[in-house]
């Protein structure tokens, strides 16, 4: 099995229309205990501010599975169990730990594990590749695959996660690619984006072609997903902002579909006709019960309820649908200093083709039909306010069940109303 998620969090922060406090910022404690979950994922119990759960990976290898992480990690900050991926179940761990983003992708820079100018961003276990040509992203997939080799050599099923950190900042050029980007047009800026984006499509073709010398590629399962859409701010990319992703709204970190709505692929051999597509919509921590589906692993225990629900189903139908579900995200926090496009302090849901945003920060709800405004150019909240108002009491009731945190407003100390407080 090979899968290519990762997982993020972001910190929060206070602000500045309707003025509101976060508990992780040191000056504002004393206003309510500390709630956030700030310290992502863990697999021992009574660790602060995480969410306390049994890790995939580690129902695998109980399974029989050997299993293998490469790349980005990021389940957890420095000095937390989430942050070493061998307390997550994994017997390989190659190049991740508590880092969101590498110092440097460049085997010149030894991946920012230079005398005198490392930073906790440095990227781990990569030695072998210090002062070599070698970009970050080919030396990870070359790893890749040497770790491969000794379950296929001994005929253990194995599971690999592969989280590159391509494509993320620093964004740097990989050389091999970047001149014919630069030829055909593209800014600095986008050309490095392009290449980053080009030699993680390299490496899943080497990983294929490997399996496939193997003899095991028929019998290999691979996801390939990303966690966020394309970056959009303008720091980082050419052009006007938050237009990279068009027609698609903004970009990551927005809740606006050029944020959340990514391409996925799946390759499986027997069951998945090549070329068919599926347009039932699905989310990210799907990923969970369908591969212990896909692996025959059927009588597990976690210590938490499994939100997400296998899309197994729909691989061996593609034109099952289910116009029905309720896709839910929550995003009670700052991520960066852009306040607009959805990029701070929203929620959402979206149930068939319609899709809800609540804008904490304006006391605001936003209504839009997908199927025929793709872009969210048209809010229909004023036009359809009765089918705002039940979307905003679903989006309640859950959040709710969930004990979701919510930012409090300084004035008064209190949470910001829930989804369907704000049409009262």
């Amino acid at each position: 099995l090979l899968t290519g998620m990762n997982a993020a969090h972001h910190r929060v922060t206070n602000w500045t229309n309707r003025t509101i406090n976060d508990p992780t910022d040191a000056g504002d404690a004393l206003l309510s205990p500390p709630l956030w979950n700030i310290n992502g994922l863990s697999q021992a119990e009574n660790i602060p501010n995480t969410i306390y759960a049994t890790p995939l990976p580690q129902l695998l290898k109980d399974a029989g599975y050997f299993t293998i992480h490469v790349g980005k990690a990021h389940w957890g900050p420095a000095g937390t169990p989430g942050s070493n991926p061998y307390n997550l179940g994994f017997l390989v761990n190659i190049s991740g730990n508590a880092i969101g983003h590498p110092q440097s992708y460049l085997g010149t820079d030894n991946y920012g594990n230079m005398p005198g100018k490392t930073t906790a961003n440095a990227v781990p276990d990569l030695s072998e590749y210090y002062g070599s040509q070698t970009f970050l992203t080919e030396a990870l997939t070359q790893e890749a695959i040497k770790a491969m080799d000794f379950p296929i050599t001994n005929k253990q099923p194995f599971f690999l996660n592969l989280a590159h950190y391509a494509v993320h900042v620093p964004i740097m050029g990989d050389k091999r690619y970047l001149q014919k980007y630069l030829d055909a047009g593209l800014d600095t800026l986008d050309a490095n984006y392009a290449t980053l984006i080009e030699g993680m499509d390299k490496s899943l073709g080497d990983i294929m072609n490997f399996l496939k010398k193997k003899g095991i590629d028929k019998n290999t399962i691979i996801i390939f997903m990303s966690d966020n859409g394309g970056l959009s701010l303008s720091a980082y990319r050419g052009g006007k902002q938050h237009t990279q992703n068009l027609p698609l709204r903004a970009g990551k970190g927005s809740l606006y579909e050029g944020g959340i709505r990514e391409p996925m692929l799946v390759k499986w051999p027997g069951v998945v006709k090549p070329r068919t597509v599926s347009d039932q919509y699905l989310q990210i921590q799907d990923f969970y019960p369908a591969i212990l589906e896909m692996a025959g692993i059927k009588d597990y225990k976690t210590v938490q309820t499994i939100d997400g629900k296998s899309f197994v189903n729909i691989l061996r139908n593609q034109k099952y649908t289910d116009t029905t579900r309720a896709l839910i995200w929550h995003y009670p926090n700052k991520w960066i200093n852009d306040t607009t496009e959805a990029l701070c302090y929203v929620s959402a849901i979206r149930i068939g083709d319609w899709k809800l945003l609540y804008l904490m920060r304006d006391d605001k709800l936003e209504l839009y039909n997908l199927k025929n405004d793709i872009g969210e150019k048209n809010d229909l909240s004023a036009q359809f306010p009765a089918k705002a108002r039940d979307m905003a009491a679903i989006l309640s009731k859950q959040l709710k069940a969930w004990n979701a945190q919510m930012p409090l407003e300084i004035k008064t100390g209190k949470p910001v109303p829930w989804p369907d407080e704000v049409l009262k």
